[in-house]
């Protein structure tokens, strides 16, 4: 698998390829049976991984959080909701989220508040879900961050039998 040092770079590269490869998917892809390859892809790749010692979703993306979570991190951090919405979050668009990179992220990699991560976090790179032919654009996107979603893409690329390099 590639290192998460690495995947930007290498995603970048790709970026032509995996437009065209989105395209062929769009075209010739059952949504079934993608969502069939895309869930035992993740399930085969993130059984092996530890998300601890990339942590580049952390550095890249912001949060949106709940007031369920709001309330469940605060309290777990032993801080009043009201420091918390003061000392760690801002108000986005769609309304208070994390910024990135995540001040819960620790030098190890590891995230202090695991025991009650947010759904977002919990669920990227969302690969395991339903409807996937239909949100490709976001695999693109997560392929440049984290390593198993640009694994993920490689992979279904071999089962598509896409030609990767067109002349």
């Amino acid at each position: 698998m590639i290192s998460p040092k690495d995947v930007h770079a290498a995603a970048e590269k790709r970026e032509d390829e995996n437009l065209r490869f989105r395209t062929f998917l769009k075209i010739h892809a059952d949504p079934d049976e993608l969502d069939r390859q895309f869930l035992a892809l993740h399930q085969e790749l993130f059984s092996g991984y530890d998300c601890c010692q990339c942590g580049n979703c952390c550095r890249a993306y912001s949060t949106y959080l709940s007031e369920e979570e709001i309330n469940s991190i605060s309290a777990y951090l032993g801080m009043t909701r009201q420091k918390f919405l003061e000392d760690c979050l801002i108000r986005g668009r769609d309304g208070l989220e994390l910024p990135a990179p995540c001040r819960f992220l620790e030098m190890d990699g590891r995230c202090q508040i695991q025991e009650c991560k947010p759904e977002e976090c919990k669920g990227f790179p969302y690969t395991d879900r339903p409807d996937r032919l239909w949100s490709l654009y976001s695999v693109l996107s997560a392929a440049e961050v984290c390593p198993v979603a640009y694994e993920i893409l490689e992979r279904l690329k071999e089962l598509y039998h896409f030609r990767k390099h067109r002349r």
